[in-house]
């Protein structure tokens, strides 16, 4: 069967196509309308809660490399939106918890967030579409690979 004409060649080009044009889509309309970036809105997202993430569970859940992470945490921190603590038992690795400040920033930011994907994705599907999409990527994932709702959760 010639590669083009494969099942799951045409969807894995489907989902990268699909990415690929969103992602800066919805970067570029969070910054207009919130100034913050796609990516720090994602970090902010997974701290929103009473949580504290470890670095290490924040790069899984965001899907960054942990040196990509950090970077995002230091700019965060210095605008004063998250606060990075260290781990008393484990001197290697860190905490990081959103802010009042970060959560006021990730509260205002989530209709442009919600409305830019409901505008360029999911208003092109049906509810039944979506729900299926979902499912189907999701058995692509282990359940070790799900994200568990609260990692890290420390009280």
């Amino acid at each position: 069967m010639p590669p083009k004409s494969h099942p799951a060649v045409n969807a894995w080009a489907a989902l990268l196509q699909v990415h690929a044009k969103l992602v800066p889509e919805l970067d570029a309309e969070l910054r207009r309308a919130t100034g913050l970036p796609l990516s720090w809105y994602d970090v902010l997202l997974e701290l929103d809660g009473p949580q504290r993430l470890r670095m290490s569970d924040l790069g899984d859940r965001v899907v960054l490399s942990r040196t990509r992470v950090s970077r995002l945490v230091t700019e965060l921190e210095s605008r004063g939106l998250v606060r990075r603590e260290s781990n008393p038992d484990d001197g290697r690795s860190a905490f990081v918890s959103i802010t009042d400040q970060g959560r006021e920033r990730f509260r205002e930011a989530a209709p442009h967030y919600l409305a830019g994907i409901e505008r360029r994705f999911g208003g092109q599907l049906a509810r039944g579409e979506l729900e299926t999409v979902a499912a189907a990527l999701n058995k692509v994932l282990s359940p070790a690979d799900l994200p568990d709702p609260a990692p890290g959760k420390t009280d």
